[in-house]
């Protein structure tokens, strides 16, 4: 199996290792604060059953946390997107220009994506 240290080749895209960081970064964020909103709903839940006016109260507050952090993981994943399109555009720009083959020979072929081993 080869190693591929500076990038990953994703769906036939070459993708630095500089971008592939962001994502597993921004995954790693998106994990945390779904996780946190696990233990939010789970109070919530437990605080609605107790019938307790303090205990509702505070759900208040926990409802709008909730929904600052489904706010935050829709733009986490809105940055994602944005992100990777532009790899994919950096990409296929760069294969429209035309390259060189290991020949050295041009390739001007559109369709053809271009993969890198490590």
């Amino acid at each position: 199996m080869e190693s591929r240290m500076e990038g990953d080749v994703y769906s036939g895209y070459q993708m630095d290792g500089k971008l592939l960081q962001n994502f597993q970064k921004s995954f790693v964020q998106v994990q945390d604060i779904l996780d946190q909103n696990r233990l939010l709903i789970n109070e919530i839940n437990q605080n609605h059953e107790s019938k307790q006016a303090d205990h509702l109260g505070r759900n208040v507050g926990l409802i709008r946390e909730l929904n600052n952090n489904i706010r935050t993981v829709a733009s986490l994943y809105g940055d994602l997107s944005h992100s990777f399109a532009r790899s994919v555009d950096a990409s296929s720009e760069g294969e429209s220009t035309g390259t060189l083959k290991s020949d050295g020979k041009a390739n001007n072929n559109n369709n053809q994506k271009r993969f890198r081993s490590g």
